[in-house]
């Protein structure tokens, strides 16, 4: 782990975050693309990581995903996780991101946003909350406040959301169980 700010700093970088955003490969996945003999595209994706995600709308936060990937496979864990701001198939991430700040009346100051390569970059030098993964690329490291323990599909995700929710994992985790 990486934290280029205090704690107490990042806790309140992140207590001003409306909207965690997510990259997908390397980051919700550990970046391997895996294929059936038929050509389809399957991805692994860590189970904490979903956990994480659900505890943290419960607890009024927005959740996007922003890939380039147009694997189907992101919609459907999305939908599963109540992720109701999905982009596949995106050239422009900053473009999207964007649009969806305008949608929510939010503004890139309030955003979090986790990637780990290079087309991620212009993102993270543009939010209020950049972060990453344990193995981003070194450019990506060198711009986000915090880089997890962990690495990419490994709950890496999980590790950044339990850092939102440190004040109120009891009253969310009652929630949903």
């Amino acid at each position: 782990m990486t934290i280029k700010i205090s704690e107490p700093e990042l806790q309140s970088r992140l207590s001003q975050v409306k909207l965690l955003t997510l990259d997908v490969d390397g980051v919700l996945t550990d970046g391997g693309l895996y294929y059936t003999d038929q050509g389809e595209e399957l991805k692994k994706f860590n189970v904490k990581d979903g956990l994480g995600i659900k505890l943290l709308i419960a607890s009024g936060i927005e959740v996007a995903i922003i890939s380039a990937s147009t694997s189907k496979s992101v919609l459907h864990r999305a939908k599963k996780l109540g992720i109701n701001h999905t982009f596949i198939g995106v050239e422009d991430k900053l473009l999207a991101l964007d649009n969806l700040c305008q949608k929510l009346n939010i503004t890139l100051e309030q955003v979090a946003y986790m990637g780990d390569d290079l087309n991620d970059i212009v993102v993270l030098q543009a939010v209020g909350c950049p972060l990453t993964v344990a193995d981003a690329m070194p450019a990506n490291k060198s711009l986000a406040i915090y880089v997890t323990q962990l690495s990419g599909g490994q709950g890496a995700v999980r590790e950044i959301c339990d850092h939102f929710l440190v004040n109120d994992s009891n009253k969310i985790t009652n929630s949903i169980i």
